[in-house]
């Protein structure tokens, strides 16, 4: 099966108590490739500016990442986030952002892109999430992620969306605002009502819970020692399950679960360095290493 990313490809600033990044690679859809390709090869499509460095298109190389459908558009600027993290680093604080490209009309699918078979709609305007998907001949998975400005701004375009999808992967907070519920189990019902077949909240340190058609599953997050930069770590856990279920090609209970695992490990590679240092340098062998640690963690003997 063949699977396609799109979304925002940028230059990124970012402090944590542990240093600072500047001028780094970053944007959900390029974390997202990073985690995938290590299950799939990545159709990646998106747009940059003409000040996106050679370097960062080689990095991209270095991975089973396509990218025929990356535009570099001439008399445009990449987008740029500047952000820091504090306390606990649950959440990143936005110093400065600017669109930029992102501002301007969306990416194209190249036609050699068109009959992708499982297709991640990584965070935009939900607008451009379907201009995306309706290039598409006849994927047979979709998901989506989205945040909290869609929620609030375009609401029933973000309902739209959903209708098309047969995933959505959201935090507990977006799910708390969208929904109005307090419990993410209802929550998550709440959502799939209006369409997706199965749901994915993310949970920060405390994990993700994912409720389909066969009940709920819930998976803390994986201990890890050094955290350092969590930029980009929803966006790894993404493509680490969308990776996975590519992989399987199939979206069964027990496949859905395994993917959750997945994800989950691949979102505490990312946090242990800045950008993508640390999954850059991630082995096969070391990654399936963590989920055979991380499976024994979680396995319970019978009494």
């Amino acid at each position: 099966m063949s699977l396609l990313v799109t979304g925002s490809i940028g230059i990124d600033t970012v402090t944590s108590p542990f240093g600072r990044a500047e001028n780094v690679l970053g944007g959900s859809a390029v974390y997202f490739s990073f985690a995938a390709s290590y299950y799939v090869p990545v159709r990646l499509v998106g747009v940059v500016g003409e000040d996106f460095p050679a370097d960062f298109r080689d990095l991209l190389g270095t991975r089973r990442i396509d990218t025929s459908g990356l535009e570099i558009r001439k008399g445009s600027r990449t987008f740029r986030w500047t952000g820091k993290f504090e306390g606990d680093m649950n959440e990143a604080q936005t110093v400065e952002v600017d669109l930029n490209v992102l501002a301007e009309r969306g990416p194209r699918v190249p036609s050699q892109f068109a009959d992708s078979s499982t297709v991640f709609l990584a965070n935009t305007h939900p607008t451009l999430q379907r201009e995306l998907l309706s290039q598409l001949h006849s994927p047979k998975m979709v998901v989506c992620d989205t945040m909290n400005l869609w929620i609030t701004t375009e609401h029933e375009s973000l309902l739209e969306t959903f209708r098309k999808v047969d995933g959505v992967i959201l935090n507990d907070g977006e799910a708390r605002q969208l929904t109005r519920r307090t419990n993410l189990i209802d929550a998550a019902e709440a959502i799939r009502e209006l369409g997706p077949k199965f749901v994915v909240i993310k949970k920060g340190e405390h994990g993700a819970l994912m409720v389909g058609i066969d009940g709920p599953v819930a998976l803390p997050a994986f201990p890890t020692r050094e955290v350092r930069d969590p930029t980009g770590a929803g966006d790894s856990f993404a493509g680490g399950f969308l990776g996975y279920l590519c992989s399987q090609g199939n979206m069964s209970h027990e496949t859905l679960k395994m993917g959750l695992l997945r994800g989950t490990v691949a979102a505490s590679f990312t946090i242990e360095d800045f950008s993508l240092r640390r999954i850059e340098r991630l082995s096969k062998d070391e990654l399936e290493s963590r989920v055979e640690k991380y499976t024994r963690m979680l396995r319970f003997d019978a009494a």
